[in-house]
């Protein structure tokens, strides 16, 4: 025997469990998808994929792993196992593709050594109990595309070196204890060449958000061309030897569960195209670093609920690709920037419970989003909010108690109007600086020479009425 596959059924176990499997020559054991309940059965050293995933199965990784120095991939995710890992899974990564042990009850630390001759591709430790900080020795593992260390309990400032992984492709470090300022890294970071997905939500990061502290000039997000085929995704390919002539083709879809659109969902597969940054739910301060600009490749950026200040930058209207734009819960001010319009692709936007003032612009789809979108900021005006711009009611200066001043306010009022209308109907700059001296409120001056101009009117017009006389 050296191919089973009973994946997909209703299986519960096994006659009489085995702690170790007693097909000598087995190579592939594919039995995910069922109901099995028990201790992880151990397979023989010819083992090269073990694929037992979505079971019932306790208990922990054997250390009799060990010796099966011929496994490409290990796929027990989605069970109930706990306890250690042993450290030799980082031992035999010269052949181990795929490491997935996402949603379990692991704890401790991930394995420390991983050698220059690895051929790691994927790593999955999400939704588990890990402690402790990433292993520098990750650095070895020049075919990482995948990097899943999500809801865990990892304590660790930014893993800056993984930049150096040349075809990294989705770093996701969600919901850990990583904290500390995103600093710049040492000379000769390659800035995470091929990185498309980096989720830094719900962490401990402090400081300013600066791009070219995690990105180089070179990076895939950069890139507006990111665009490789709408309908192609993301996923790792292997030929897999099980005996003489045979082999096996092993694809895998890589999936991530991520905030997307104002929404948290598992995505079982993700384009290609797709580009996210999330950096929600930390202590980033400071001001929107304006190199956002030049990630031209990014489709979703989330910076909500931090302690960002200053204004929305108008450079975001230069990402032609953007379809989500969450900054909500910050303490950003000022006006929303009318290049925001011409982000034609934008489906999702939030700019909730900040400081911003000024009406929204009109004419895009930003007037046609969800009130949600904008509550929390006292100084907006416009659709979709109830409040109009532009009403004299939200305008008028401060209410006098005295009749006397609403009297002399009325006609330094009136008399504006009039040099206004007369300046301009006359050709002259006369109405016009008399008209911004008003705003400079000189009243008095202003009523001097209006009952000047008055007096010289009445004496030409009677000089007139003489001449007309006569």
């Amino acid at each position: 025997m050296v191919y089973i596959d009973f994946s997909s059924n209703f299986l519960s176990g096994f006659d009489q469990p085995p702690v170790v499997l007693p097909w000598v020559n087995l190579n592939r054991f594919k039995i995910d998808s069922n109901m099995l309940h028990g201790s992880l059965p151990i397979p023989p050293p010819s083992i090269v994929a073990y694929e037992i995933q979505n079971n019932l199965l306790t208990g922990n990784i054997s250390p009799m792993f060990c010796s099966s120095i011929s496994l490409q991939v290990l796929d027990v995710s989605n069970n109930s196992l706990s306890g250690m890992l042993p450290q030799c899974l980082g031992n035999f990564s010269d052949n181990l593709r795929l490491l997935l042990l996402g949603s379990n009850s692991f704890l401790g630390l991930l394995p420390q050594t991983y050698t220059n001759r690895s051929n790691l591709r994927v790593i999955d430790v999400s939704q588990n109990k890990m402690q402790g900080k990433i292993p520098r020795s990750l650095e070895n593992c020049l075919m990482l595309e995948l990097l899943l260390f999500s809801n865990n309990n990892f304590s660790d400032v930014f893993p800056f070196w993984l930049g150096n992984l040349p075809q990294l492709k989705i770093l996701a470090m969600r919901y850990n204890g990583f904290h500390g300022v995103i600093g710049k890294p040492d000379n000769g970071n390659l800035g995470f060449p091929d990185l498309r997905i980096l989720d830094l939500s719900y962490n401990n990061f402090t400081g300013e958000i600066l791009f070219d502290h995690v990105f180089s000039n070179a990076s895939m997000i950069m890139r507006p061309n990111i665009t490789v085929g709408q309908s192609t995704y993301m996923t790792t390919g292997l030929l897999i030897h099980v005996v003489n002539t045979l082999w096996v083709v092993y694809n895998k879809d890589y999936s991530l569960t991520i905030a997307n659109k104002g929404v948290e969902r598992f995505f079982s597969k993700i384009q290609e195209a797709f580009a996210a940054i999330d950096l929600s739910s930390n202590k980033f301060e400071g001001r929107i670093d304006p190199l956002v600009e030049r990630l031209k490749g990014l489709r979703s950026f989330n910076i909500s609920h931090n302690q960002i200040i200053g204004s929305i930058p108008s450079s975001f209207g230069s990402l032609p690709l953007l379809e989500s734009l969450d900054i909500s819960d910050n303490k950003l001010s000022g006006y929303i920037p009318q290049q925001l319009a011409q982000l034609t692709f934008l489906s999702q936007f939030n700019v909730s419970h900040n400081n911003l003032t000024g009406s929204i612009p009109q004419g895009s789809q930003l007037s046609t989003f969800n009130i949600t979108s904008y509550e929390g900021n006292p100084g907006l005006c416009g659709a979709p909010l109830l409040i109009k711009c532009g009403n004299p009611k939200a305008h008028l200066p401060p209410i006098s108690n005295g009749e006397e001043d609403d009297d002399k306010n009325g006609l330094v009022s009136g008399l504006d109007w009039i040099f206004v209308v007369s300046g301009f109907v006359g050709g002259s700059v006369v109405g016009v600086v008399l008209s911004n001296i008003f705003v400079t409120r000189r009243r008095a001056w202003l009523i001097k020479i209006a009952v000047k101009v008055g007096l010289m009117k009445q004496r030409r017009e009677i000089g007139r009425g003489t001449n007309r006389v006569r």
